[in-house]
């Protein structure tokens, strides 16, 4: 059922062309398609796609790299996504001499692999002929090898249980292949979601030790046990490994760890214990930053919401609603992060006129049913962005039991004349709609307490009138400002009318 569908708040996406560029322009795209230009005449390699080692110096030349050994990982590295992409092709063959196009440390080791030609591949093309969609279908594919990689084990710990000449044993290099991919996928969907809900999060960086205790620690755990914080700082030092593996792809902008925090004991890479990650790393942000800043950029949002579709997640982006019906809009703004509601309903109003947007979004809010006040609510809000245009259909609704005081509200806030004077009876009962919209968001909060300890205070013999308004919800109101304000008289008075409230109902 759709409904059942796990949700994700809405995000912002640049256009295919924006992220197309920015998918050309990350490193290791870049250089992979480098690459395939500079093999596309044909290049001999060892079996499987091998550069031989004058290749490797000469590739390394091509990009500029250092001469040294990271220099020799970063053209392996892109070789290796050129290859997995399509951008480059293999083409094994049986003939010709055995050690042609072999890496020296293999052709020294005198093994008899078939030589091979690479060649510039199908899909390289693409990069300037295509559409922008083949473009990020390239990046796509080249992003899920690199994250496939980050969630493997260190191959150093594989060499040595084979050089031991016995079965690899994955309980020995502390590697479970469907928990790692597991803790990855939560740990970017986490910051999908973090991204998702606070502007500033799209823009800014998270730390690291926050990102990983979202992940580790219980949510029901006020303070982290000392446990628990070593499982954070081991989970730190091993996602830190593959965050410097996955930002070159343009996924993530990464500041690693700061390599003094890093220490090897027995063996095992873990952080400093006398400098454990932060408990509350949001207390000194220059100390913070030192244990790894983290960001997805808009290509990551990217990606991370096509595999969160592909599992069947619902992820939509801001824009979703703008061919929606009102009712629609009306049902799913509540659920949106402020900053995306504001934006949603920005795009429903620009596909229409203010009067046609103003008569729709009105004929939606009304109702009696459980749902009613959030609609009248979303809707005053998203009147507030229409124009004057949209009087006339205001003006129209002034006598609307469920929408003549939100009706009023509008049109004195846009300096409109002539409003007639709101009954006792409509006045009470736009208080109970409203503050039965505000219930079903705001979960007893500090702002609602003083909006129920203002309304009180403000109108004398409140909850003599009130409990006699024909709301739907006027009960569970008044049973709410008894729980929410702080005076005791006042409280018990509201519990008072909440009971005759139910009786008259």
């Amino acid at each position: 059922m759709p409904g059942d569908r796990p949700t994700m708040p809405p995000v912002r996406l640049r256009t295919e062309a924006e992220l197309a560029r920015d998918a050309l322009a990350a490193p290791l795209l870049a250089r992979a398609v480098r690459l395939a230009r500079w093999a596309e005449p044909g290049k001999p390699v060892a079996a499987g796609g091998v550069l031989s080692a004058e290749d490797l110096r000469a590739a390394v030349e091509l990009l500029d790299l250092a001469a040294d050994e990271e220099g020799a990982e970063h053209v392996a590295q892109a070789w290796q996504l050129a290859v997995d992409t399509g951008l480059v092709a293999i083409q094994e063959s049986a003939d010709g001499d055995l050690s042609e196009g072999l890496s020296d440390d293999t052709a020294a080791d005198g093994e008899s692999e078939a030589p091979a030609t690479a060649t510039s591949g199908e899909e390289l093309a693409l990069i300037t002929g295509g559409s922008p969609q083949d473009i990020l279908d390239i990046w796509l594919d080249g992003f899920e090898t690199v994250l496939a990689d980050a969630a493997a084990p260190d191959l150093a710990d594989i060499v040595d249980q084979i050089s031991e000449g016995g079965e690899i044993d994955l309980d020995s290099i502390d590697w479970n292949p469907e928990e790692e991919a597991e803790f990855l996928d939560g740990i970017l969907g986490n910051l999908y979601l973090l991204t998702a809900m606070d502007e500033e999060a799209a823009v800014g960086s998270v730390p690291l030790p926050a990102l990983v205790a979202s992940m580790v620690v219980p949510d029901d755990m006020e303070e982290p046990t000392d446990d628990i914080l070593e499982e954070v700082s081991e989970a730190m030092v091993r996602l830190d490994d593959q965050f410097r593996l996955l930002a070159p792809t343009g996924l993530i902008d990464y500041q690693p760890v700061d390599e003094a925090l890093i220490e090897e004991v027995d063996g095992e890479v873990r952080l400093h214990e006398s400098d454990p990650a932060p408990r509350q790393p949001q207390d000194d942000e220059e100390d913070v930053s030192r244990y790894g800043m983290v960001r997805l950029t808009p290509l990551g949002i990217y990606a991370i919401r096509s595999r969160m579709l592909d599992a069947g997640v619902d992820a939509p982006i801001v824009g979703d609603l703008a061919d929606k019906g009102a009712d629609v809009l009306l049902d799913t703004l509540p659920g949106h992060p402020e900053s995306a509601a504001h934006a949603e309903a920005e795009l429903w109003l620009g596909r229409r006129t203010p009067d046609a947007a103003a008569r729709e979004l009105l004929a939606a809010a009304r109702g009696d049913d459980e749902d009613a006040p959030l609609r009248r609510l979303t809707c005053q809000q998203t009147l507030s962005l229409v124009g004057g245009a949209a009087e006339p259909a205001l003006r129209e609704v002034l006598d609307d039991r469920h929408l003549g005081g939100l009706a009023r509200v509008w049109l004195a806030e846009h300096g409109a004349t002539d409003i007639p004077e709101p009954s006792e009876t409509m006045v009470f009962w736009l208080t109970v709609d409203t503050l039965a919209a505000q219930l079903a968001t705001e979960d007893d909060s500090e702002e609602l307490r003083d909006l129920v300890r203002g309304l009180v205070d403000q109108s004398g013999g409140f909850f003599e009138s009130v409990w006699k308004v024909d709301h739907p919800a006027t009960a569970d109101v008044l049973e709410a400002m008894g729980r929410l304000h702080p005076d005791k008289k006042a409280a018990k008075e509201a519990r008072k009318a909440a009971f005759k409230a139910r009786s008259r109902a």
